[in-house]
């Protein structure tokens, strides 16, 4: 798969902007009140009867007075609605982890009902302009259709607002936010190792001592490689490249992320790398935080955090602990069934060209496993749903180099369980489930 990372991390830039769907509601809501009341002025007196009695019949007055309510109670409610979306990010940002922020920034639902009460606003102050009372000047002028519709939007904008509250209730459970990193996680892992994807030769022919590095000419995290970009800048100086970094690391200017060797026998320098280290900066997409788009641990981070931040002593809440261990079991399922690890691509005559470096299973169970053992152990709800997650992966993987990852994992287990602040009867049974671990590679599922 050649993921074509600067498309796609723009799209999921802009899914986590609040503004971009509010301001366009705002521009069609400005162009639809200059639209409706020109059109009233063209339909004036044209309009059967049966849709002349659906329409606004007030005067002048009585229209202006309408609109004013209507602009003036939608700019409190968007505020009301504003501090609403605040505090849940607040409330989501200290209970649960500061990277589920962009979880709630980039919600649909959000946005449509911002946009809706903002356009419903701007609606209704620009049709306020266009109605006129009699005078010595002119006849009064009431744009029945424009009125009628902003009426038909602040009635949509009252059942937006119930809707949002429920929305908002829901959105704040923890259960709900760890469904929407799991599905993210999911999707990332789709996106990175397909479901039909096949193991990628990584073939290491041209690569050896004498590597030219690649210096990254600027900080942040990587977020993703255009790998045509990429193929095409070792194409351009003939050479064979592995990108060392992988999507999620932090790159430091000055700091190498890259090996090139030349293909041709002369010596990669001068003109020649500074053209490849151009070629391959090009292709990086950078930014000042991880994206779930082509990095495949950063949905099992945020599930990670949630769990550490539960187990806390100032947390102490091992159910949620216990949840998002389930959450992270079912990723790493997933991730179980995929070919996993590096990517090498070809040129169109299928010379290896680069190699894109992307976690093995064993790199994201170790993630995992890592700051498990030293939290969850602790606590034998957390610690045995550590070891039945182990077990759960262990009857996916069956026998293989990832369920003999697993067992080394396992032993760490063991190792750890010694000086745990358990009862020595809650360690025995942690122990037996440990043994379990080892049945499930071979196909039996023990019940204790």
């Amino acid at each position: 798969m050649s993921p074509q990372a600067g498309g796609g991390n723009l799209r999921d830039s802009l899914r986590t902007q609040l503004w971009p769907v509010p301001l366009a509601a705002t521009l069609v809501a400005v162009l639809l009140g200059q639209f409706l009341p020109y059109l009233d002025r063209q339909l004036q007196d044209q309009l059967p009867d049966a849709l002349s009695g659906l329409l606004f019949g007030g005067g002048p007055e009585a229209a202006q007075a309408v609109m004013q309510t209507i602009a003036g109670s939608l700019i409190t409610v968007t505020s009301l609605t504003f501090s609403l979306t605040v505090v849940t990010l607040q409330l989501a940002s200290s209970q649960f982890s500061p990277r589920l922020l962009r979880t709630f920034s980039r919600d649909a639902f959000v946005h449509n009902t911002l946009a809706l009460f903002l356009a419903t606003f701007v609606f209704s102050l620009t049709v306020l302009r266009s109605i006129r009372a009699d005078s010595s000047e002119g006849d009064g002028f009431v744009p029945r259709i424009a009125i009628t519709v902003g009426f038909g939007l602040t009635l949509a904008s009252v059942i937006a607002l119930v809707f949002f509250l429920a929305h908002l209730a829901t959105q704040i459970r923890v259960e709900t936010m760890m469904r929407d990193v799991h599905s993210e996680a999911t999707e990332a892992v789709d996106r990175i190792f397909p479901r039909d994807g096949e193991a990628s030769p990584v073939d290491m022919a041209g690569s050896g001592p004498g590597a030219a590095l690649i210096e990254s000419a600027v900080s942040g995290f990587l977020l993703g490689i255009d790998v045509k970009a990429a193929s095409a800048a070792a194409v351009k100086t003939d050479t064979f490249v592995i990108v060392d970094a992988l999507p999620g690391h932090s790159l430091i200017a000055g700091v190498p992320f890259a090996r090139a060797w030349s293909t041709d026998g002369r010596a990669l320098d001068g003109q020649r790398l500074t053209d490849l280290s151009e070629g391959l900066t090009g292709s990086l997409s950078k930014g000042f935080e991880r994206t779930s788009t082509w990095d495949a641990g950063y949905g099992l981070q945020q599930l990670l955090d949630v769990a550490s931040r539960a187990l806390s002593p100032g947390i102490n809440d091992p159910t949620t602990a216990v949840h998002a261990l389930g959450h992270i079991s079912a990723v790493l399922g997933t991730l179980a069934t995929r070919h996993t690890g590096p990517k090498l691509h070809v040129d169109e005559q299928d010379r290896p060209r680069v190699i894109l470096n992307y976690p093995t299973f064993e790199n994201l169970l170790d993630q995992v496993m890592r700051q498990m053992v030293r939290y969850a152990l602790d606590d034998p709800r957390t610690a045995e749903r550590v070891v039945r997650m182990l077990r759960e992966l262990s009857w996916v993987v069956g026998p293989g180099p990832d369920g003999i990852a697993i067992q080394d994992r396992v032993a760490a287990v063991r190792v750890a369980l010694v000086t745990a602040a358990l009862s020595d009867d809650e360690k025995r049974r942690l122990q037996r489930e440990c043994d379990a671990v080892a049945a499930a590679r071979t196909g039996s599922w023990p019940v204790h």
